[in-house]
């Protein structure tokens, strides 16, 4: 080894012993006859001195090395006079009196500074991802992962689950993405498809008898990329046999716990986690991962207003929508400019309009305030709670549109009012999800989460009949606002999963290609199955406080799903596309 200690590792009492280290300069400070460096590695700093009394050749090198240079140092731990003493630091009351220093690589001037966490551009972040990931932030974040899916493996390990790896090249299935398709060279016009998820390969272990199965496993999905989605991430993929729902997430539930307990104690968490009703989530939240760290819920006013002489509001009960408020506290002084973003942000989510209501001790303000009755007005207030000083904010449509323009204002005002607590995570898990969606476009039926779901057991004997009312077993570990898991109870009965394909519009050969394998296995005695997948990128995102998935992924791509150190994706040679057998063909548009 060319070091015997880290730097991040000494302390008093090495005071007196020889040491070597090896690292990057962090900072440099040339005093004349004393040279100060800060040595960095993974585990800390620690402060180098080099004098010109005490090794003349360390002084000179210590003189010409630069930021970001590799050096290695040899020399004596001395303890700092207490006046220098760096209480910031673990190794802040030694230093290391140089005896000799060899540099072991020049560096060039990087294009940001490595030793601050000052703002950089992410598009230039991601062009030097090598330099950015040396800087303290991005090791924080990295070794943090790595904590939790330690976590993970020795959690589930511990409870009789086995880590069984599943094959990246599989055949393309419907999980509601596309899918990254490979060529295959040895099979002419063949594609295999990168997994969106292991979700067949799971269930057919379950077939197989290993009851319990987990794995850190990559996913790969084709769709348009945010803040918390990539087209490359990682997931806890687990899978248990002879359960119900509830078995699920209460595994889940004590992993989380556990795991934030010890990864992050820092942060506050709430038990048991609540659970609520797909239905329910909608109606007092607006979405289906709500952010449950703050109130400001959803009221209906429908009945209410449902005979209002204001048209925008009775046009909307007549055709079968809702009426719904938000109230924002303390907001009621609004300007016209930002009534014009909060309108914005509604119509974003598809809402025709904002209806507001400023409740001011001069009386009620707002646009559509003269439209409305004196006893309407009161009985809004009255319905919502609101008081002087507040800002009633009403969308009257589609129920669909009024819970997504509604959710997406609450999360506005819980920024800008700092209303959620950053160190709480507040977990939950929805359930009862639909299970079947009606595609308009398509005039058919899709599945809600996957077609292996279970329907419920209750639902079973109506499906057929009437689809649209049919709950699914499946459900979801949301938290601050981010779905952080997926699940279900899979069919495992062949009989009942042939129903489910028939809702779906699957005819039986086209079923039997799609699906063979998995039909067939699960003719041989298939157990009661069902699992979870927990998402690694999301998890540690909200436990290491980031707004985006990407700082806490070592090699991320943009929101083009564009690698912008290594330049992919790229062209390959005319070479690689014959031996796949494939030509590339734009259309004009492309082509331009």
């Amino acid at each position: 080894m060319l070091k015997t200690h880290t730097c991040g590792e000494l302390r008093a009492e090495h005071v007196g012993q020889e040491v070597t280290l090896a690292g990057w300069v962090n900072r440099r400070r040339d005093h004349g006859g004393l040279v100060f460096i800060v040595l960095r590695d993974r585990w800390g700093l620690t402060q180098i001195v080099a004098g010109a009394d005490i090794a003349a050749e360390a002084h000179r090198t210590a003189e010409s090395v630069r930021g970001e240079y590799v050096i290695q140092v040899r020399g004596i731990v001395r303890a700092r006079p207490a006046e220098q003493v760096n209480p910031d630091w673990p190794t802040g009351e030694i230093e290391v009196e140089a005896h000799e220093i060899r540099i072991l690589n020049t560096a060039k001037t990087p294009p940001f500074y490595i030793y601050e966490d000052s703002p950089v551009d992410e598009a230039l972040r991601l062009r030097y991802r090598y330099l950015d990931l040396r800087r303290t932030r991005m090791q924080r974040n990295l070794i943090l992962r790595h904590k939790v899916v330690k976590f993970m493996r020795d959690y589930l390990s511990a409870r009789g689950f086995l880590e069984i790896e599943t094959p990246y090249l599989f055949k393309s299935t419907p999980e509601g993405a596309r899918d990254y398709l490979v060529p295959s060279r040895v099979h002419p016009g063949k594609f295999y498809a990168l997994p969106q998820s292991p979700q067949q390969l799971k269930q057919l272990l379950m077939v197989a008898g290993y009851e319990r199965y987990f794995q850190i496993a990559r996913c790969f999905r084709d769709e348009d990329l945010r803040g918390d989605r990539q087209p490359e991430f990682t997931q806890l993929d687990l899978e248990m046999s002879f359960v119900e729902r509830d078995d699920v997430l209460d595994l889940t539930e004590g992993l989380y716990t556990a795991m934030v307990r010890s990864v992050a104690p820092e942060k506050k968490i709430i038990t048991p986690f609540p659970r609520m009703t797909y239905a329910e989530a909608l109606e007092r939240f607006g979405t289906d991962k709500p952010d449950l760290r703050f109130g400001m819920e959803l009221v209906d006013l429908t009945a209410l207003l449902a005979e209002s002489g204001f048209g925008v509001f009775s046009r909307a009960a007549k055709a079968g929508g809702q009426i719904k408020a938000i109230v924002a506290p303390g907001c009621a002084d609004y300007s016209r400019r930002q009534i014009d973003e909060l309108t914005a942000l509604a119509k974003a989510e598809g809402a025709k309009g904002l209806v507001t209501l400023a409740y001011r001790a001069e009386g009620v303000k707002g646009p559509a305030a003269k439209y409305l009755s004196v006893e309407e007005v009161a009985a809004i207030a009255d319905r919502t709670g609101a008081s002087t000083g507040d800002l009633v904010c009403i969308v009257a449509d589609e129920a669909a549109i009024v819970g997504a323009a509604l959710s997406a204002l609450r999360l506005h005002f819980r920024d800008v009012l700092n209303l959620a607590d950053p160190d709480l995570l507040a977990f939950g898990f929805v359930v009862d999800f639909p299970m079947f969606e009606w595609d308009e476009e398509t005039q058919r039926w899709n599945a809600a989460h996957h077609p292996f779901t279970m329907p419920r057991p209750n639902d079973y004997a109506s499906m057929a009949a009437d689809p649209a009312a049919v709950a699914s077993e499946a459900y979801d570990l949301v938290c601050n606002g981010y779905e952080l898991a997926s699940g279900s109870i899979r069919i495992h009965d062949p009989r009942i999963q042939t129903d489910v394909f028939r809702i779906l519009g699957y005819e039986e050969e086209e079923a039997k290609a799609r699906f063979g394998h998995m039909m067939e296995a699960f003719s041989y005695g298939a157990p009661p199955h069902g699992g979870i997948a927990p998402g690694v990128d999301r998890t540690v995102m909200l436990l290491a406080g980031e707004k985006t998935i990407r700082e806490v992924i070592a090699f991320p791509k943009t929101t083009k799903a564009e690698d912008l150190m290594a330049h992919a994706p790229s062209e390959v040679s005319e070479e690689q596309l014959r031996e796949l057998h494939l030509r590339i063909v734009l259309d004009e548009e492309e082509a331009a």
